[in-house]
């Protein structure tokens, strides 16, 4: 691709390591931003620049919050002794947009694959752990997605409860297997909450 300017080269390549973004994308992308009003452009690079430099992560959850505590964790009117344990964020919303559950979360920050290098260790793996310790958790639902990834790291987990006085449950397969669950209708992904069924079953049936 020839471009008459290097300064559009440049912003069309930092564009286009956004994912899913290609280079005409990118290109159609940063043209329409450059008739846009200086105004415009210059708060968008604001609004990139507030999130970067002040987005938190949870101290409970490690969900992607403004405080301290995530509007789930901080509300009394959830259920602390259920936690629902997904990948990342865009989980999380999935989930609440079915207006289904009433449970706390913990987000893992990706899943067990080691061939992309990601191990236990590089996950809030150790976290949930202790915080089934503490006693207060009665029920773990897994809600990864239903990939050998997503089911490795569902089963790492398992075995790091074992001994442990919990119920552990995994969503009802109304996810098809190696689908992502953000890509889920909100009425197959409500059902499959509420039809979750106890993790030891689900393994017997792999």
């Amino acid at each position: 691709m020839e471009f008459s300017s290097k300064l559009l080269e440049n912003a069309v390549d930092a564009m286009s390591q956004l994912p899913g973004i290609g280079k005409r994308t990118a290109l159609r992308l940063v043209l329409h931003l450059l008739k846009q009003p200086e105004a415009k452009t210059e708060l968008l690079t604001r609004r990139l620049q507030e999130m970067r430099a002040n987005i938190n992560f949870c101290s409970n959850c490690h969900n992607i919050s403004d405080q301290t505590l995530c509007e789930i964790c901080a509300n009394p009117n959830r259920d602390k002794q259920l936690i629902c344990v997904v990948e990342d964020i865009r989980d999380v919303m999935a989930i609440e947009n079915t207006s289904q559950y009433r449970g706390h979360y913990h987000v893992l920050g990706g899943k067990i694959s080691p061939m992309e290098g990601i191990g236990p260790g590089d996950l809030t793996i150790s976290s949930l752990v202790e915080k089934v310790k503490e006693g207060e958790v009665t029920e773990l639902i897994f809600a990864l997605s239903s990939t050998m990834e997503g089911d490795t790291t569902n089963f790492y987990i398992f075995k790091q409860l074992s001994g442990m006085d919990i119920t552990t449950t995994t969503i009802a397969r109304g996810i098809s297997v190696g689908d992502e669950l953000e890509y889920a209708d909100e009425v197959t992904l409500g059902r499959s909450i509420l039809h979750r069924i106890p993790f030891e079953t689900s393994l017997k049936n792999n």
